[in-house]
């Protein structure tokens, strides 16, 4: 079995790409939010969203609050 990664390791155009194209939320332009500081924690946000086993079909994990 392959281990899950944690969604915080994604870089932004991958977890924008994982968000917009294979989960189908609708965010602005890539272009528009990935050199902006909050950019990056809101595409993770809509990642976020997801249950447990959704984001494992996709090899992810999420990211547990400590």
């Amino acid at each position: 079995m392959t281990p899950l990664r944690n969604i915080l390791d994604l870089t932004t155009e991958e977890a924008y790409h994982l968000a917009t194209a294979t989960l189908g939320h609708e965010l602005p332009p890539l272009e528009a939010i990935e050199n902006e500081d909050w950019g990056r924690d809101y595409v993770l946000q809509t990642l976020q969203q997801h249950t447990d086993d959704e984001l494992a079909r996709l090899g992810l994990a999420r990211v547990r609050e400590t």
